[in-house]
């Protein structure tokens, strides 16, 4: 579970609900009418711009934000140049048996190509479409969490004019106004908040997540390539350490000497 997410969502309300206590009662911001106006419109809006699919395709996707993503490069480094020293003392085949005991998918699937012999472009095609897939899927879920980032706040408006036209029905009781205000108002709180703590973050969340995603995978190619060609384990390791911050490889190369 990444913490930094869970613990922004909770810090964010936890703070809202005391700024709302240290003036007034939090009961005052509590309308069940205001919320459906905002969550189901908002929602509603996304039925209609995104396919049924596309929109519960997205859980799949919003799971990333929740993940921990512990740092998974420096040991496909270490896995490569294994690979690299046993593909060069036995040939490229001995690391067939090897394959299975992989758990990325990803690298798994352009070393059996590697194995099976096919030609170093078609091998990189095949890879970098993959990556444009994923690429793909992963805008569809960032699109669709900017888009209710979007919505709600524009919900939250609706829900205010549809309180100020029920006010204004009331004028022959000027005591109720200001009460009718603060009602009309929450929606507007509503889609704010929501939009700005949970939608457009996690959309945000996603895209770094996907950029994390890419480089790894981006990697993983030129280190299946490398095998291929039968490039030196050291010269592997320089290769894909250029991906990594300067700290990282400095670390890496330290732990390795």
């Amino acid at each position: 579970m990444d913490i930094a997410t869970i613990l922004g969502i909770v810090s964010g309300l936890s703070l809202v609900a005391i700024a709302i206590m240290g003036k007034g009662s939090l009961a005052t911001f509590i309308d069940v009418p205001s919320m459906l106006i905002v969550v189901g419109g908002t929602f509603a809006a996304i039925f209609v711009n995104f396919t049924i699919k596309e929109v519960i395709g997205v859980l799949s996707v919003v799971k990333k934000a929740f993940e921990n993503h512990e740092s998974t490069d420096l040991e496909l480094i270490r896995t490569f140049e294994e690979l690299a020293v046993k593909a060069r003392k036995e040939g490229i085949l001995a690391i067939d048996r090897s394959l299975e005991d992989l758990d990325d998918e990803f690298m798994q699937e352009g070393l059996e190509l590697a194995v099976d012999g096919t030609d170093p472009e078609t091998l990189e095609t095949i890879m970098e479409s993959e990556i444009s897939y994923t690429m793909e899927r992963h805008k569809k879920g960032q699109k669709i969490f900017t888009s209710l980032g979007t919505y709600s706040p524009a919900f939250g408006m609706i829900g205010t004019l549809i309180g100020l036209i029920n006010m204004l029905q009331g004028l022959d009781d000027p005591s109720s106004i200001g009460a009718g205000m603060a009602t009309a108002l929450i929606t507007t709180f509503y889609g704010a908040l929501i939009a700005n703590l949970i939608f457009l973050p996690i959309a945000g969340k996603l895209k770094i997540r996907s950029d994390e995603e890419i480089i790894i995978k981006e990697m993983i190619i030129d280190g299946v390539l490398s095998i291929q060609s039968g490039d030196h384990p050291r010269s592997i390791r320089t290769k894909l350490l250029n991906y990594l911050p300067r700290a990282e490889r400095e670390q890496y190369n330290l732990e390795n000497e």
